[in-house]
């Protein structure tokens, strides 16, 4: 399996981090795959193949750290095109609450 769970929302609180700004305060590091737990159950495959996906965002998926849980919040296709590339860690921001 790729990931720890597949979810299908946040269970954690708002947590205020909106925009690119936001979460540019949050250095990125990395994460193994096999630790997030994804808040979507479906992915746009356009944005899967986009060659440009990053181009408009953040180059790091966002991560939220809640009750000892990593949530895979934006960068879903970043780490389904890291999987595919046979790679086991993702770099993210990640936020802790």
């Amino acid at each position: 399996m790729i990931f720890k769970a597949v979810g299908e929302d946040r269970p954690y609180p708002e947590h205020g981090h909106e925009t690119p700004k936001d979460w540019a305060e949050i250095p990125p590091r990395q994460v193994r795959l096999d630790e997030l737990i994804t808040t979507k159950a479906t992915l746009d495959l356009r944005s899967l193949l986009s060659e440009d996906s990053t181009f408009y965002g953040d180059l790091f998926a966002h991560v939220v750290a809640w009750r000892g849980q990593l949530y895979l919040e934006d960068g879903l296709h970043r780490a389904l095109r890291a999987a595919l590339q046979q790679r086991n860690v993702l770099h993210a921001r990640v936020l802790e609450l």
